[in-house]
Formats: C-alpha cells, structure tokens, sequence
C-alpha cells in the first residue's frame, strides 16, 4: 500500500522541514515531537523552537518520484500519493513564508503527484497561501486533523469553504464521538443546505499509538463508518492503534487473544472499561490490526474536481 513511507494512505512522506507546536488534544502523545524533540534532538518543539529545514537532497525525491509518474501510473492506474508534511504542519505560524514559498514552487514543478497538505491549523491556509492558489492545483488535496466534536465543529466550515480539490479529514487519534451529520452552523448553513460530511471528499479514522496511547471506543469507529456509507464518502480505517475491543476480559472480537500469525502479545495484559461496559485490551498496534468488525476498509477519493 506505501511506497518509501509505513502509512497506509500514502505512497510517500515528504517534510520540507522539521519541527511543530502542539495545538490539539490529538498532539498530547505526539509521535513526532517524541522521535524527533525528545529521542534524537534534531529539533526543538514548541512555539519558541526553530524549526529545521531539510536538506536539498530530501527536496529532490519529489522531483525523482514525478519522474517515475508513468511506470507508477500503469501499474496502478492512479497518481503516487505524497503526505506533506508528517513531522511539521505546512500551515505552522513558526515557519519561515520563503519556506512555504519554495514548497509551493516545489508543487507546481511535480504536477504528477497528488500532494495530501494535512493540518491542524486549517484557518492559516487562506492567509498563508496566494489568492486563487489552490483552485489552480487539482493535484492539492487539503486535509484538516480532528480529534472531537468540538474541533469538528469548529474546523470543517474553514475546510470547505477553501476551493480544494479533494477535502478530507485526518480523524487521528479519534479521541471521542463525532457527529458529521449536522448542517454547516451560520451563513454557510444558508448558502449550501447540506450536512458537513456531504461536502467532504474522504475520511481517515485510526486509534492513538505509541507508549501513552488513549483507547478508542469501537462505536466511535463503527458511527463514523456508516456515516461514510449513507452519505458516500470514502472511508479508510487507518488502525485501532494500541487498543483492540474486548469480551469479558477473555476475547477480542470474537477470537481469542493469541491471534494467528500476529506479533507476540504480553504476558499480562492491560485493560480498559469504558462507562457504557465496552472493554478494551492493550495488546499493541501490529496484534490490533486495522480490520473494523472483520473488515478492511480502504476507501479513497477518485482524483477529480472537489466538493465546493
């Protein structure tokens, strides 16, 4: 499924630099700040760190994948996806504009990849980027992180009402219910009349990993996926991250805990109950998988003009 990167919904990550301050329940346990800040020292996190450009050859890898566009592409049958930027955020305040310039400069010299720019500083992207910029890359898809329903509410009016291509949602980790359901609040409510998922393009869901991971509630997961359904939008289940629902303290979604072929689990091991009664048991994100009641979703958008 990846190509020069070990997440599912990509073929490659490129970051034109490193670095990034947390502004998100979902940055708490950042896996980022972690390799990078904390275990390697390559950079300093927070809004007083400066941030680290990358070197020219890490810039050049763009340009060699869009040489490869046509191998790629009759294999395939699609365009190589890249993910800008998982070590940073595209929109960051911190960032030096020239920077962004010679990102954007470096977009418009690779038309055939399709660039995923994820955020979580959505409301930056309309001052941080040229007018009409976005409208003339149909290779851009645009992506905002939620965590919970107050950052949907709050984020996704600011995401659709950019003129992307493709607009999607990060749901990682999910952290709590979130209903796509309801009407865009205001003025935008009256222009368009339909519901916030009915103006995405895609929905990427996953559970929290790394050594603090919080549980997910499968019904999260489950609500979200039959949302997706009823209102045809693509669905991807990225993981359940460190958290695998289970029964009784004794199985997970119907089999037992030492699952055929899966990574070794612990000889004790930790568990969690919600207030509802759901269990779930810690047995690490290779055991947990990313199969939701038995299935693999991989839903994605079909590379066309966008949703506003």
């Amino acid at each position: 499924m990846s190509e020069n990167s070990k997440i599912e919904w990509t073929d490659h990550t490129f970051n034109p630099w490193i670095g990034c301050t947390k502004v998100s329940p979902g940055c708490d346990h950042c896996y980022a700040e972690r390799d990078m800040a904390s275990r390697l020292k390559v950079v300093q996190w927070g809004p007083h760190g400066e941030r680290v450009r990358t070197k020219p050859a890490n810039w050049s890898k763009p340009l060699a994948w869009n040489r490869r566009h046509e191998g790629f592409f009759a294999q395939h049958g699609r365009r190589q996806r890249v993910f800008c930027a998982s070590l940073a955020d595209v929109f960051d305040n911190q960032v030096d504009p020239a920077w962004r310039a010679d990102l954007l400069e470096l977009i418009d010299q690779t038309p055939d990849l399709d660039w995923l720019l994820l955020t979580k500083r959505i409301g930056n992207v309309t001052d941080m980027l040229p007018n009409g910029w976005l409208m003339k890359h149909t290779n851009v898809w645009l992506g905002a992180s939620i965590v919970n329903q107050i950052e949907a509410d709050r984020d996704i009016p600011k995401l659709v009402a950019l003129h992307a291509a493709v607009k999607f949602l990060s749901m990682e980790p999910l952290l709590g219910p979130v209903d796509l359901r309801g009407n865009l609040p205001g003025e935008r409510a009256l222009r368009w009349h339909r519901p916030m998922l009915n103006m995405l393009d895609w929905v990427i869901v996953g559970g929290e990993s790394g050594p603090a991971a919080r549980p997910m509630h499968p019904d999260w997961a489950r609500d979200l996926r039959d949302q997706c359904a009823a209102a045809g939008v693509p669905f991807l289940f990225k993981q359940w991250g460190e958290w695998l629902p289970a029964i009784d303290g004794r199985s997970v979604l119907g089999k037992t805990l030492i699952l055929e072929g899966a990574a070794p689990l612990p000889e004790k091991l930790q568990w969690h109950g919600f207030e509802c009664g759901q269990q779930v048991a810690r047995v690490g994100k290779k055991a947990a998988g990313r199969q939701l009641d038995g299935v693999q979703h991989d839903g994605y958008p079909s590379a066309k003009s966008g949703t506003f």
